[in-house]
């Protein structure tokens, strides 16, 4: 077998086997298929599919390219991935809560991505904590404390690290076949029983359009239960910001009073428990999703899921007494203003993706990857579709690391914002579900 002759049979229509996919994926991780072939075959699979046998073969593939964990726990490993928000700090409620109900959660995540949050970069707010601490470390937090929120290592799904900057190159990264086997090659590689997806959908997703959120729902779905991991998904709203706040020690503030009791934030509370409810459902730790959603609810509402947080915090390097002093722990900005309703009435839309730059260009995101990121600005509690306000009154607040920024990011949000006399329909947080 060669490269020539697995592009040609994708180029011809006739999918992915799964011995080309093991074949390829191993070339893409020992580069002994090159970047011009890397990128023939991404086209090739853009412009004719490979359909679910081919995608689980792909994403088995680049899986098995690098180290796969095993867990030998006393109850199931389980996680959740995300598309990508704007004020979506789920990953940080859910993962604590789930190990209090009984699962270890070996949470790989990522850094912010366009105009989206990264959860690596909100846990980097803590200040020591370590978001890259290695393969055994992960290992022991996770059997230690039930859960550990961490980025993957160069041993995780090399292929897909190589097949990754090839599609950023070649004009390819809108392939379904391709997103789906980048996602779960790394999810699966943690040694999963479940997983759960978020898929965002509205002006602030990666998918803006309802049929193309359930498309790629579909073949996560498919996909991951193909290759042997239980997995369902909901499709969420990111037509608004789902907190209140947006940047990452803001978000991580927004976590901590939600954890704490002092200041619930519903949507995130909402959206977490539905993830978790479905996440208690497939590992079998609960008798449906709604009684899943209700473990989750108990969990957040007497502390536990606080506790497992800050003992997650403190085996990563974190300090021992952030849940009780988070608020002086935290980075602060140096300035902050309000941004005032230009005029009376209903908060009609809000272009979630604008709102998402505006954080972005604070510094709170980056630009190009070399930029570093300024964990403490951003926007705090904005104001969401469907609430009243008279004119001058405050919409949000924005953090800035000087004035000038905080005049861009005023001018960013407000043009963001749309207004009508009348009451608009609020958009629901959870539009569909998809399961196996």
């Amino acid at each position: 077998m060669d490269a020539r002759s697995v592009i040609q049979a994708v180029r011809d229509g006739h999918g992915l086997t799964p011995e080309a996919a093991q074949w390829f994926a191993k070339g893409l991780a020992s580069d002994t298929v090159s970047d011009a072939q890397a990128g023939a075959f991404a086209m090739a699979v853009l412009l004719r599919g490979i359909g679910t046998p081919g995608r689980v073969a792909l994403t088995q593939a680049m899986r098995d390219s690098g180290q796969v964990l095993d867990w030998d726990m006393p109850g199931p490993v389980i996680d959740k991935h995300s598309t990508g928000g704007v004020g979506d700090s789920v990953s940080l409620l859910l993962a604590p809560a789930l190990a209090a109900c009984g699962c270890y959660v070996p949470m790989i995540s990522g850094r912010g991505l366009g105009h989206t949050g990264g959860t690596l970069d909100k846990m980097e707010a803590i200040p020591g904590y370590r978001a890259l601490p290695g393969i055994e470390a992960l290992r022991r937090v996770v059997g230690e404390v039930g859960c550990a929120i961490v980025g993957a290592t160069g041993e995780i799904a090399p292929a897909d690290k190589r097949l990754y900057g090839i599609r950023d190159i070649s004009g390819t990264v809108e392939s379904i076949d391709l997103i789906t086997a980048s996602i779960l090659s790394k999810k699966l590689a943690a040694g999963l029983d479940g997983l759960v997806l978020d898929v965002k959908v509205g002006s602030g997703a990666f998918m803006a359009r309802p049929e193309d959120a359930r498309a790629l729902a579909q073949s996560l779905v498919e996909t991951a239960n193909g290759a042997g991991c239980k997995t369902s998904a909901l499709i969420t709203d990111m037509d608004q910001p789902l907190g209140l706040y947006a940047g990452n020690a803001l978000e991580v503030i927004e976590v901590m009073e939600t954890l704490t009791g002092s200041a619930i934030s519903g949507a995130l509370w909402d959206v977490t428990a539905a993830l978790g409810g479905e996440a208690l459902w497939l590992a079998g730790l609960a008798d449906s999703a709604e009684q899943g959603s209700e473990r989750i609810d108990a969990v957040l509402e007497d502390g536990r899921a606080a506790e497992v947080f800050g003992r997650m915090v403190a085996a990563l390097g974190g300090p021992a007494d952030f849940v009780e002093r988070y608020p002086d722990r935290l980075p602060a900005a140096p300035v902050m203003k309000v941004v005032e309703a230009p005029r009376a009435g209903f908060v009609s839309s809000i272009d979630t993706r604008a709102i998402g730059e505006a954080v972005v260009h604070l510094g709170g995101g980056r630009l190009v990857g070399t930029d570093k990121i300024n964990p403490s600005v951003g926007l705090a509690e904005m104001r969401m579709i469907g609430e009243a306000l008279g004119r001058g009154e405050p919409l949000m607040t924005i953090h800035a690391s000087d004035a000038a920024r905080a005049d861009a990011a005023e001018q960013a949000v407000l043009a963001a914002y749309g207004f009508s006399d009348d009451a608009p329909d609020e958009p629901p947080l959870i539009h569909e579900r998809i399961g196996a």
